[in-house]
C-alpha cells in the first residue's frame, strides 16, 4: 500500500488548481444566465403587448424600457367629467377589461348641457326635460313669442261692458278698428328634479312665467294714443318629463300644472280678472307635429269681487293647439279654445310662421320670424272676453330665444 505524504498533497492542490476551478464554475454560471436570458427572450418574441414586458425578468433594465415603449403606445381613455351623462360610459382598459362609469346626478347644469342642442327633440330643448338639455336654474328664457305686430279689425270696442255691477264704461271712446300689438313674454326655471332624483337623465322642473300683451292705439292721434288694454299673466308652472308611445307614432312627452292669474290691472269699471289651474300636456311625432292642450278650472270668487262672471262660458275651459313644421323655414299652427257647454262659444287661432335664418339677410337670429295670425272668437284680450271678434295681425315675432 502506497501512502501519500501530506507535501505531496499540499504539491497536488496548488493554489492554480483553485483558480482553475473558480473560472469552471464561473463559465458554468455565465452559461446558465445565457441560457435562460435567450430563453425570455424567446419567449418575449412570442409574446405581445404588456405580456412581452413581463417575460423579461432577468434583465430589469430592459423590462423596464419595454413597459416605457409599451405604455407610451396605449391610447386612454379621457378621465370621466364629474357631470351628469346622457347615458352610462363603457372605458375600455388595456387589459381588454370593460368598466362602466358611474352616472352622476347634479342639479346645477355644467357648461356641457346645451338646451339649444339640436340632437335633442324641440319639446325636450323648450322644456329641458333631459339631462343634456337642462340649463339650469334662473336663466331668462322666451315663453310666449315677443312680437311687434300691426292688427286689423272688423270692430273694436269702444265701451266694455260686464255683468258684474259698476263694470261698464261711462262712455265710448273713438277708437281706431287698427292698432299696433306688443307682446311681451319671459320665464326662468326656479327648480328643478323634485321628483326625478332617481331618474339621472330625466328633469321636472318648476318654471315662473310672465307675459304681457298691449294694444296701442298708435293712430289715434285725437286721444293722445292711449293704451287701449294690457292684460298681464304671470304663472307658475310645474312640468314633468314623460316617455310614453302613443298610436300612429305619437309620443307623450311631459305633462303638468299650471297656476295662472289673468288681469288687466284696470280700476273699475274697466276691470278685468280671473285665476284658473291648469292641467297641461304636449306630444310630439317625428319632429314635425306637435299637440299641446290645456284643460282649465277657474278659481271661484265672491259676486262681489267677480269683474267677469261668464268668461268661462265665453272664452272657454280647454285649449288644444296643433302645429307643423312643414320645413325648416316655415310652420303652420291653429289653436281651438271651446267652453265645453252646449253653446259651444271659444275662438279659434290660424298662424303662419316664415322663418328669417335662411333668407338671406345678414345677421338674422334663427329665433325671428314673420308671424301671421287670424283669430275669430272670444277673448282676444280681456276687456273683449264678451265681444266675438275677428282680427288679423302681421309683424315679427322672437320665438323660443
Amino acid at each position: 500500500m502506497i501512502y501519500s505524504s501530506p507535501h505531496r498533497l499540499a504539491k497536488r492542490y496548488r493554489p492554480a488548481s483553485f483558480k482553475a476551478l473558480i473560472f469552471i464554475a464561473s463559465c458554468a454560471i455565465a452559461t446558465g444566465a445565457a441560457a435562460q436570458a435567450a430563453f425570455e427572450k424567446s419567449t418575449a418574441s412570442k409574446a405581445t403587448g404588456w405580456q412581452q414586458c413581463s417575460a423579461l425578468r432577468s434583465d430589469s433594465v430592459a423590462r423596464l424600457q419595454c413597459f416605457d415603449r409599451w405604455a407610451a403606445e396605449q391610447t386612454w381613455p379621457d378621465a370621466p367629467s364629474p357631470v351628469a351623462q346622457q347615458s352610462p360610459k363603457t372605458l375600455q382598459s388595456p387589459q381588454g377589461l370593460q368598466a362602466t362609469a358611474p352616472v352622476l346626478i347634479t342639479m346645477t347644469a355644467p357648461e356641457v348641457h346645451n338646451c339649444k342642442n339640436p340632437r335633442f327633440s324641440e319639446l325636450s330643448r323648450y322644456w329641458e326635460l333631459e339631462a343634456g338639455s337642462d340649463c339650469g336654474t334662473f336663466g331668462i328664457r322666451g315663453y310666449q313669442p315677443i312680437s311687434l305686430s300691426w292688427i286689423g279689425s272688423d270692430s273694436v270696442n269702444t265701451q266694455p261692458t260686464s255683468p258684474s255691477p259698476d263694470h261698464t264704461a261711462e262712455s265710448p271712446l273713438s277708437f281706431k278698428n287698427s292698432e299696433l300689438r306688443i307682446g311681451l313674454s319671459v320665464r326662468t326655471k326656479i327648480a328643478q328634479g323634485l321628483l326625478t332624483q332617481n331618474e339621472p337623465l330625466k328633469r321636472d322642473s318648476v318654471w315662473f312665467a310672465y307675459s304681457q300683451e298691449s294694444n296701442w292705439q298708435i293712430l289715434s292721434g285725437d286721444l293722445s294714443r292711449p293704451f287701449r288694454t294690457t292684460d298681464h299673466q304671470p304663472e307658475l308652472i310645474y312640468i314633468y318629463p314623460l316617455e310614453a308611445p302613443l298610436p300612429w307614432g305619437w309620443q307623450l312627452r311631459y305633462a303638468g300644472l299650471s297656476l295662472n292669474h289673468q288681469s288687466n290691472g284696470q280700476p273699475l269699471p274697466l276691470s278685468r280678472s280671473w285665476n284658473r289651474t291648469m292641467l297641461l300636456a304636449g306630444m310630439e311625432k317625428n319632429q314635425a307635429f306637435y299637440l299641446f292642450g290645456k284643460l282649465w278650472y277657474r278659481t271661484p270668487e265672491d259676486a262681489k269681487d267677480d269683474d267677469n262672471p261668464d268668461i268661462s262660458d265665453l272664452i272657454g275651459r280647454a285649449e288644444l293647439a296643433g302645429y307643423w313644421h312643414v320645413n325648416p323655414d316655415h310652420t303652420l299652427g291653429v289653436t281651438l279654445r271651446h267652453s265645453l257647454r252646449a253653446n259651444g262659444n271659444g275662438s279659434v287661432r290660424l298662424e303662419w310662421l316664415r322663418n328669417f335664418d335662411h333668407s338671406g339677410f345678414v345677421g338674422n337670429n334663427s329665433g325671428l320670424r314673420l308671424h301671421t295670425q287670424l283669430f275669430s272668437g272670444y277673448g282676444d284680450s280681456l276687456v273683449d272676453y264678451n265681444r266675438r271678434r275677428t282680427v288679423l295681425s302681421v309683424g315679427l315675432s322672437l320665438v323660443d330665444w
